[in-house]
């Protein structure tokens, strides 16, 4: 272990308990760090320490990562169970949360009978990360307040992405802008996942500013979607962003909803003609048979055929984040695509910088959330797994059909497309497990359950108020009972 990794043990621990003590004392400081949180997850793998770091694999995870954003994460949640806000419950059960554990037993059962374990482990550290995410986000949400340093918070992360994908454009020449996710698949996938939610912001009740912040942060997401030139991040996004708005927005035509959607189509059709040399290019590279056959390399045809051929031989899968393992050592070449065996390494240059020449030699995640989620955990963890996105879907259906301006709801409306879009791209992707987008995705999906818990119980109190409003009617329209005969 590493002379920074020693380091990081100590001081980590110490930076969680001191930030649970600060924010416990001042809770005011609260909502800032809660800000800091979810603007800096797109930058968590940048500033993280990776512990056991494996740089060289080509797995889901490479190491037990930690960074600065896990420690506000903690330090909010842990302060918000200690000392909640007055009238607040110190704790509950935020929905979907059963299935969350659930998988993460199912993840340690599939640890536990697999080899090698480490990768696995790598995985599950990265589960424990996105949970704790997930119960800061439920926790801390009560309010519209809440709501707008998420939004706020997250606008800053679009607007960064956005502002170096027209940099990557426009200054360096790349061809399809990466932002800080080193991948434009990720990036296409990351701005599916976050435009629903300025959306719902633009078409609610908050106050103006934050509406005008949300349409600067749809104009920096649409930009840098259209520079990543991915295939199904385009379409993806265009629908979501389509299903939020007429979801979202009042049916009521004035003059100024009309000059919005000129000034929209307007921007749009410019910015696909300027970039529509390299989207021609990208959609012509390949059509859909030539995708799904399997005899090609490296395709989503490959993959199925992969994924067949583990659970031929494995009911349980690989194991979790041992897919590249395993079909470098024997899949590869048994569906016809052989790849080099990770076990032929050279201990002199394990940890040596000559090793990232390598990675094509091995095998990379399935291209496909479904059939990497089968080849590493079976079909019972894919199950599960499919199990724990209908409760994620159950939870943001409801605020579908309440068309109130009111951001409580509105919110919901937009986490749901976000759940939608990050859902579709994961059937040509892997990059959900990417640290950034899985822990925005699991703070997103608290901050859901924060709404559905407020929502009910808002519920409740309104039918126990008219429940007691019916026995005081009652008992006040009941009459005095007659006297009995002989009574003085």
């Amino acid at each position: 272990m590493e002379t920074k990794d020693l380091i990081g043990l100590v001081l980590i621990p110490i930076a969680m308990l001191g930030g649970t003590l600060f924010l416990t004392i001042w809770p005011r400081f609260r909502l800032p760090a809660f800000f800091f949180m979810a603007a800096a997850f797109v930058l968590s793998e940048k500033l993280d320490i990776n512990f056991l770091s494996r740089q060289w694999y080509r797995g889901t995870t490479r190491g037990i990562e930690v960074s600065f954003v896990d420690i506000l994460a903690f330090s909010v949640l842990a302060s918000s169970m200690i000392a909640p806000r007055p009238g607040e419950k110190r704790v509950f059960w935020p929905a979907s949360l059963g299935f969350m554990l659930l998988y993460l037993g199912y993840q340690c059962f599939s640890v536990a009978i697999s080899e090698p374990k480490l990768f696995g482990i790598f995985e599950i550290s990265k589960t424990v990360r996105a949970i704790i995410a997930f119960l800061a986000g439920a926790f801390i949400v009560r309010s519209e307040r809440e709501l707008r340093v998420l939004v706020l918070g997250l606008g800053c992360a679009v607007c960064l992405e956005g502002a170096l994908a027209l940099k990557h454009k426009l200054v360096l020449h790349v061809d399809r802008a990466t932002g800080t996710l080193d991948h434009a698949n990720s990036l296409s996938m990351y701005l599916c996942m976050m435009g629903p939610i300025f959306v719902a912001t633009l078409n609610s009740s908050f106050p103006r500013f934050l509406r005008y912040f949300a349409t600067v942060c749809i104009g920096f997401a649409t930009v840098g979607v259209v520079l990543t030139v991915s295939r199904a991040g385009i379409p993806i996004f265009a629908v979501v962003m389509l299903g939020a708005t007429v979801v979202c927005m009042t049916w009521k035509i004035t003059l100024k909803k009309v000059a919005g959607t000129v000034v929209i189509v307007l921007g749009v059709c410019a910015l696909l003609a300027v970039s529509w040399r390299s989207l021609a290019d990208r959609f012509g590279d390949s059509n859909m048979k030539d995708e799904l056959d399997e005899n090609q390399f490296e395709n989503r045809g490959q993959y199925l055929g992969l994924a067949k051929a583990i659970l031929q031989d494995r009911f349980f899968g690989v194991g979790l984040n041992n897919w590249s393992y395993h079909v470098s050592k024997t899949y590869g070449e048994r569906t016809g695509s052989p790849y080099e065996d990770y076990d032929d390494i050279p201990a002199s240059v394990l940890y040596s910088a000559e090793i990232y020449d390598w990675a094509a030699k091995y095998a990379p995640p399935a291209h496909n959330l479904t059939l990497l989620t089968v080849g590493e955990l079976g079909i019972p963890g894919l199950i599960i797994f499919a199990l724990l996105w209908v409760r994620w879907f159950s939870i943001g259906a409801p605020f579908l059909w309440r068309r109130r301006p009111d951001p409580m709801y509105r919110m919901g409306t937009g986490i749901f497309f976000a759940t939608c879009g990050i859902f579709l791209q994961s059937l040509t992707e892997w990059v959900y497990r990417q640290t950034p987008i899985l822990l925005t995705f699991h703070l997103l999906l608290g901050t859901l359950a924060g709404l559905y818990y407020v929502r009910k119980r808002e519920r409740r109190m309104a039918r126990e108020d008219a429940y007691d409003a019916e026995e005081a009617w009652d008992s006040a329209g009941e009459p005095e009972p007659a006297p009995a005969e002989g009574r003085a």
